[in-house]
């Protein structure tokens, strides 16, 4: 079998893999519930109702979230797993409306929406990955899809700007990139805890890791000719989501849009193009995993012992919560960039890259910490402090195996934002292998260092 022969066959499975998903959903899914009876199971994040299903379904999502786990897994080992990059959207799908709550929209809505908006990414980045495959071949005479083959190849400028523009829409949906972020709130909102840890801490970042691994590496001039679309939407990510947090009374949806802000100032640190704002993108990326898994995880606690997101209703918990108060607080002053905090070295190198190169975005995106603090500090003020409340006094603290994601995760947070040299060591190491690899990348990257 040829190369391009096994491609079209992977090509179909891809476009099948959405059917097979939607299909399991139905056949899986639960029966009317009976009876009244709920079941809640924090750790794992599944909200589960009824006796009958609860075991059935509490193994489905431990099942589902290993396969997700083991798909990123080979997605970041392997750089010819673009096949694994379409069936990351299978578990997730599964798990959000099987395991999802719906509140302010329906879990069956947040995973339609999600799906609908990853498979038009998806779908527009494989075709551009097929025509870079044949053009390839057209170029140098023999199929190939290894990276630095690829990226030896001299491919004609208008032909860099389109494919680079298609993967720009596919790994940007995934990032959540304007104007294609609107499925991220809803999808965060709509997943159980566990869901929205990974998926904000790990498979969001895929889009940002592609980006630079395949987008940049493969097609610098498409690149630099987009770099300035790139930078004007990802300041819209910035400014516009974290005016929209501002309006949110729904913590979880507070954690949403302020992923998507956050997400912004990445495709700012990508789209300078030289080497201090790359590694202030992949420090950024790393920051915000360990931020938004930390927040998903202390806010899916206070949801479990509280039965509600909305912020009016909260308030006071830290007298209750001590311990769910720090995490919050952690996680929030990390979200806001705190000096001490690895968010705070991953932003200060993006906007000193950003500025030797768009000073005026620069400029505006800084902004966005302004913007960042207020929702974020009013958002904690209304939750955690104020009068006690007696209608509280029942809630348990984090205990036991619970306090796990605050140790690990506040670890995280804390050793890279003290001692930046370990995270920053092994993050240039990488990066600066991008630069020096074809005489094309040096041209665009300018030298900077």
């Amino acid at each position: 079998m040829s190369n391009l022969e096994m491609w079209l066959i992977l090509a179909g499975l891809c476009l099948a893999f959405p059917v097979a998903a939607m299909a399991t959903a139905w056949l899986v899914r639960p029966a009317k519930k009976q009876s009244d009876e709920k079941l809640t199971c924090y750790e794992c994040g599944v909200d589960t109702v009824g006796p009958t299903w609860t075991p059935f379904k509490a193994n489905y999502f431990k099942y589902a979230l290993v396969f997700l786990l083991f798909d990123v897994e080979v997605l970041f080992l392997f750089p010819w797993a673009v096949i694994f990059y379409e069936v990351v959207v299978i578990p997730i799908y599964l798990m959000v409306i099987m395991f999802g709550s719906s509140k302010r929209v329906t879990k069956e809505y947040a995973g339609m929406k999600l799906t609908i908006y990853l498979l038009i990414g998806s779908a527009l980045l494989l075709l551009g990955l097929l025509w870079l495959f044949v053009m390839g071949q057209q170029i140098t005479g023999t199929y190939t899809m290894d990276i630095f083959e690829l990226a030896k190849i001299d491919f004609p400028v208008m032909y860099q700007i389109i494919i680079f523009a298609m993967m720009s829409v596919g790994f940007g949906t995934l990032l959540s990139m304007f104007p294609f972020h609107a499925w991220s709130p809803d999808g965060y909102a709509g997943a159980p805890t566990a869901v929205s840890m990974i998926h904000a801490g790990v498979l969001k970042k895929i889009g940002g890791y592609a980006l630079i691994r395949v987008g940049l590496f493969i097609l610098p001039v498409g690149a630099k000719a987009l770099a300035p679309i790139l930078v004007v939407l990802g300041l819209a990510n910035v400014v516009y989501a974290a005016f929209i947090c501002l309006r949110q009374t729904d913590l979880k949806y507070v954690v949403g849009y302020s992923s998507v802000s956050h997400m912004g100032y990445v495709v700012i640190g990508i789209a300078a193009l030289n080497i201090i704002s790359l590694n202030g993108a992949v420090v950024m990326m790393f920051a915000h995993g360990v931020m938004a898994a930390l927040f998903f995880a202390m806010v899916g606690s206070v949801y479990d012992k509280t039965h509600t997101r909305h912020i009016p209703d909260l308030g006071g918990l830290a007298h209750q919560m001590p311990r769910t108060a720090v995490g919050l607080m952690l996680a929030g002053l990390a979200s806001l960039g705190l000096p001490g905090t690895v968010n705070f070295i991953g932003e200060f190198t993006i906007f000193v890259g950003v500025f030797r190169v768009y000073p005026a975005i620069a400029v505006l995106a800084i902004s966005g910490i302004v913007f960042t603090a207020v929702y974020v500090l009013r958002a904690l003020g209304n939750v955690l402090f104020g009068p006690r409340k007696e209608n509280w006094d029942q809630l348990q603290d984090l205990r036991g195996v619970e306090l796990i994601p605050l140790v690990v995760l506040g670890l995280g947070i804390l050793i890279p934002g003290i001692l930046p040299a370990t995270i920053m060591d092994i993050v240039n190491s990488g990066v600066e292998g991008i630069g020096p690899a074809t005489a094309v990348l040096s041209q665009v990257f300018g030298g900077v260092r």
